[in-house]
């Protein structure tokens, strides 16, 4: 698995193309969740693009499920601090090595500089049914803060049947609008950021930090 805080994934150039931040607001078959919210109310906004391709894979969800959003862009600022808490917890927990602490905290946050999130290119999400209950997908959305790391890989063994089958159906709609998923967090898609650009063989990211 290509890690965030593989260097490959820095030497990606970025050619910004100017798109803006939008809000995702409320649209059929999508739903923003709150509780993860900022202050400003910024994690509802995404780039233009990724808002037309969640929209067009929301169109081709079977009736009666639609996607939750938790999150999409992140300040920089925040993205820092997740990173240096999450490697903070894995320092208390005995990975005293700073090269190797760093890429273990990337498996669940990226590094700043290349952080998906900041470019506004990166969704977090699940799928809800249509009384806005989550979809049985194994465990929950940022299942590493609890201390569920196994399971938050897309492909994780042990799923239930169920689970599997939901997790499949985010990658096949997502996959299809040309989304790419970071492998160990079976809730985290991207679209025109760095490591979207490495995964596709794209010269170039379309969308920097804002």
């Amino acid at each position: 698995m290509v890690l965030l805080s593989d260097p490959r994934v820095r030497n990606i150039p970025v050619l910004e193309c100017g798109e803006p931040l939008v809000e995702i607001g409320v649209d059929a078959g999508i739903t923003l969740d709150p509780r993860e919210r900022d202050e400003a109310g910024e994690y509802g906004r995404v780039r233009a693009g990724v808002l037309e391709r969640l929209r067009a894979a929301s169109e081709r969800l079977p009736a009666g499920v639609g996607f939750l959003v938790i999150e999409g862009h992140r300040s920089p600022e925040e993205q820092a601090r997740r990173f240096a808490r999450y490697a903070d917890r894995l320092r208390r927990s005995g990975i005293t090595d700073p090269v190797e602490r760093r890429r273990r905290a990337s498996a669940f946050v990226s590094p700043v500089e290349v952080a998906p999130h900041c470019a506004g290119a990166a969704l977090d999400l699940t799928h809800i049914d249509a009384d806005g209950v989550e979809l049985d997908m194994g465990r929950p959305v940022n299942g590493h803060r609890t201390g569920d790391e196994r399971a938050c890989p897309l492909d994780a063994p042990g799923l239930s049947a169920a689970a599997r089958k939901n997790r499949d159906l985010l990658a096949e709609r997502l996959g299809a609008e040309g989304f790419v998923n970071y492998p160990s967090e079976w809730w985290h898609w991207s679209y025109g950021d760095r490591y979207w650009a490495l995964m596709r063989g794209v010269s170039a990211a379309v969308y920097g930090p804002v």
